[in-house]
């Protein structure tokens, strides 16, 4: 009598309980895929299911899916995430409940940008370079550099430095000598007003111990406009005014106001291949022959991973700079690092 009670309360229980809870994905052949639903971006919609973990869903096939808990939706490039349950709707279309509660409004999965974005992240590169030589003369130059930014909707924010040193000591006269001497540090704030056109705040700041630079920091605003963006090539020039003040060895400081003219372009001709040019021209407003010129030049090669080989070009020119001291510098570097 005991066991067939148990029994009675087992079947009551499997009878009574509710369904287990779960997203739906419907595809436009008539297959049904559930579980849930974890992010959509690109047009490829990731679902999580019990049997076989994540399975990425080309939206291109799918009739329609629902939710069985609030989701965050992104509809168009620009518009606002908002929390939404997402009910099934007729071939092509769900429904959305905005605000939380209101009767189901129809929505063209097309137009979907995102679900559950995930926020801004960091992107950016570290790389290292070294050379050492020994016999006639004893070389050594160790070097950094590092970049990273993080791009929302309508803002960009981006850190970067570099360092390089090195010395040589001569075999014969047992004198050494630094070679390298030079660092940087940037600091940039973007605003978009549109997909074109954005404002800047930008700060650098820079020493160079062989070319008798204590210090020089470059500060101001401008704008600036992308004539191309994409991920092949991208090419953005950019107009605004500067403040430089500089500090040489055994010198007064030397301050002006300088216009800041400036372009950005990289292209990637083949997958593992990208080239890369920026150009930064300084004229003092009130002296045009007095001025800063800065281009960089390079090709990096994707090796594996995030991993890659650098070369590039760095010419320094400065129209006036600390006494005995050359006008430019030019520095070839190659450099091993990591993309992230």
């Amino acid at each position: 009598m005991g066991a067939l009670l148990a029994v009675f309360v087992l079947l009551a229980c499997l009878v009574l309980a509710p369904p287990v809870a779960a997203d739906e994905v419907l595809f436009l052949n008539g297959d049904r895929l559930t579980g849930k639903i974890v992010s959509a971006t690109g047009g490829k919609l990731v679902l999580k299911t019990e049997a076989a973990g994540n399975i990425t869903i080309d939206l291109a096939k799918v009739k329609t899916f629902s939710t069985d808990a609030p989701v965050q939706l992104q509809v168009g490039e620009k518009a606002p995430v908002v929390e939404s349950r997402v009910e099934a709707g007729p071939e092509g279309q769900v429904q959305r409940e905005i605000p939380p509660g209101a009767a189901p409004q129809p929505l063209p999965i097309k137009d979907i940008t995102a679900i559950n974005p995930p926020p801004p992240a960091w992107h950016g590169s570290v790389a290292l370079n070294g050379l050492f030589t020994t016999g006639n003369s004893e070389t050594e130059q160790i070097g950094f550099t590092a970049h990273a930014a993080k791009r929302w909707d309508d803002d960009r924010f981006s850190l970067g430095g570099e360092y390089s040193y090195g010395r040589q000591k001569d075999q014969n006269t047992g004198v050494t000598s630094t070679t390298v001497n030079y660092g940087a540090g940037t600091m940039k704030y973007e605003h978009f007003f549109g997909k074109k056109i954005y404002g800047y705040a930008g700060f650098k700041i820079e020493h160079d111990g062989v070319a008798a630079l204590v210090y020089r920091t470059t500060t101001g605003p401008g704008a600036g406009y992308q004539w191309f963006a994409g991920p092949t090539f991208n090419f953005a020039i950019e107009a605004g005014m500067s403040w430089v003040h500089e500090l040489f060895q055994d010198t007064p400081s030397h301050d002006f106001a300088a216009l800041r003219l400036a372009y950005s372009l990289d292209w990637t001709p083949v997958k593992p291949l990208r080239l890369y040019n920026t150009l930064e021209y300084l004229p003092n407003v009130t002296d045009f022959g007095d001025y800063l010129l800065n281009i960089n030049a390079g090709a990096r090669v994707a090796v594996w991973e995030g991993l890659f080989g650098d070369f590039r070009i760095e010419y320094r020119y400065d129209s006036t700079p600390a006494p005995g001291r050359k006008t430019t510098d030019v520095r070839y570097i190659l450099s091993a690092g990591w993309e992230f």
